[in-house]
């Protein structure tokens, strides 16, 4: 406990902000080899879901970030941009499950 006394309260947070970030990150990929491994076209689209809804937690907590100023907004838009791709990409992954029902 000794460690959590050195630290400011914003630094905790920072450090749970971007364990959060690396979870959700991670998540992504994760979850769409999970789902590309499944037999099932509902199934993939399950975890396809849920790769696209880390996506989007991604970007929330890169907002969070640079609202306490640590990501320029310049870094923000350029992995936004990246995100709404990777979405877009999902959601066509999403769509053509359907033609194989």
């Amino acid at each position: 406990m000794r460690v959590f006394s050195q630290l400011s309260i914003s630094s905790l947070y920072l450090v749970s902000l971007g364990e959060q970030l690396r979870r959700a990150a991670l998540s992504i990929p994760t979850n769409l080899a999970e789902g590309s491994g499944r037999e099932s076209p509902k199934e993939e689209r399950y975890f396809y879901g849920v790769a696209k809804g880390s996506v989007y937690e991604v970007v929330s907590l890169l907002v969070m970030v640079g609202k306490r100023g640590h990501l320029s907004r310049e870094v923000y838009r350029a992995h936004y941009r990246e995100a709404d791709e990777l979405a877009a990409m999902i959601s066509g992954a999403i769509k053509s499950t359907y033609n194989r029902q």
